[in-house]
């Protein structure tokens, strides 16, 4: 059994130990030390990182009773080698995981919402309740959270017999024949079994912010920031509100009056610009139609278009196949790549735009595909884009006569 040292001094940043047997697997080396202050992954918390002998642990983990420090070097000492955690990651896991207990035990005092299943991750936390919970209950759980954190309460961890488990109001839970549980207890708001490591103080989670929240199954999901990671957010919040209000020349209170203004300009514009090109590009299709190659009475439009925007290419293309008897044979050139679009008049059963354009992509290095009337892809060979057309073409050529 690995002796538990993070249990004895969760703030012990370095520490002297033995090394009684190192697993090598996949190119890694699991070595497993007589006692650790390095944290395991378990209980919702990621593991600790750190160093051995100066040699980087990328993960730690628990089987057995033992803890197995994972490295890509063999340590050349096995007596006394001197090992470091990374403290700025330790705390910040400690003050997510004290912080995401809070929250948990606010949304259950307040709300009856009782948390299902929790995530810590490197960038974002979660919490998941049974209950659908609106922004107003939110905002009053967190800010009761955040009033906690500043009543300064001591984090105190109990192995309570199996008697003395009884007389407390938690969860039934199981315990197996020998097993010694450790019970977190923040005063009488939170007493839950737990295996993480937290701060002695609810005031050293600093603050706790609620990042978004969304329904999730039949509850909501919460994600939140603690400690310095909120108080990072609320630097880059306050940034961004104010470069928003500087440009809108408002102040906060009406910068979202302001940006749901603009947002309906934009629309406005937006909608009136499509207008315009879709007049415009009735004029153009008059003239393609006018200067196109016909063969059997089929008009047949060759043209290679270059940094044309394709969303317009293609409106060009479905206003020519309106028309009856149309075979479009688009190329277009942009940003080192190529596109094909081949369409046809619905009228018109004489060769599949799809067969045809997967033959003529192959000339551009490239993949697509569609239905008979329309198909569409592209590739890297903007070189070629000329002799992929004239291949359609001529096959289109071909079948017509």
């Amino acid at each position: 059994m690995t002796e538990k040292l993070y249990y004895e001094n969760q703030y012990e940043k370095s520490f002297t130990a033995e090394i009684i047997n190192i697993v090598e697997k996949d190119n890694e080396f699991h070595i497993v030390l007589d006692k650790t202050n390095f944290y395991p992954e378990g209980g919702g918390q990621p593991s600790d990182i750190g160093t051995i002998e100066s040699i980087p642990v990328s993960s730690v983990y628990e089987n057995d009773g033992l803890i197995y420090h994972i490295t890509n070097k063999k340590p050349i000492k096995i007596h006394k080698v001197k090992c470091s955690i990374n403290w700025e990651n330790r705390f910040d896991f400690m003050q997510q995981h004290l912080g995401q207990h809070i929250i948990s035990a606010c949304l259950l005092e307040k709300f009856n919402a009782s948390t299902v299943a929790a995530h810590l991750g490197l960038t974002s936390c979660t919490i998941d309740v049974d209950k659908l919970l609106n922004i107003t209950q939110i905002e009053e759980a967190i800010s009761y959270a955040n009033d906690i954190i500043f009543e300064n309460i001591p984090v105190d961890i109990l192995y309570p017999t199996k008697s003395e488990l009884k007389k407390l109001s938690i969860k039934k839970t199981s315990i197996k024949i020998g097993e010694q549980i450790r019970i977190v207890k923040i005063s009488d708001l939170d007493i839950n079994p737990c295996c993480g490591v937290h701060p002695k103080s609810t005031l050293e989670v600093q603050i706790i912010k609620v990042v978004k929240f969304e329904k999730h199954k039949t509850g909501t999901r919460i994600e939140f920031l603690c400690g310095k990671r909120g108080i990072q957010n609320s630097f880059i919040n306050d940034k961004f509100a104010s470069t928003v209000c500087s440009n809108l020349h408002c102040n906060p209170e009406d910068a979202i009056l302001q940006i749901e203004k603009l947002t309906q300009d934009f629309s406005k514009l937006s909608a009136e610009n499509r207008a315009i090109k879709s007049e415009i590009a009735d004029y153009e299709i008059k003239e393609i139609i006018e200067n196109c190659d016909k063969i059997g009475g089929i008009s047949i439009i060759k043209l290679i278009h270059s940094d044309m925007d394709l969303k317009h290419v293609n409106l060009l293309a479905s206003k020519l196949v309106a028309y009856d008897n149309v075979i479009v044979l688009f190329g277009v050139k942009a940003d080192d790549r190529a596109t094909l679009i081949f369409m046809c008049s619905k009228d018109l059963n004489i060769v599949s735009m799809n067969t045809l354009l997967k033959d003529a992509i192959t000339l551009i290095d490239g993949k697509g595909g569609g239905s008979n009337f329309s198909a569409q892809g592209g590739g890297k060979s903007t070189n070629n884009i000329s002799s992929a057309l004239d291949y359609a073409y001529m096959k289109v050529q071909n079948a017509i006569n």
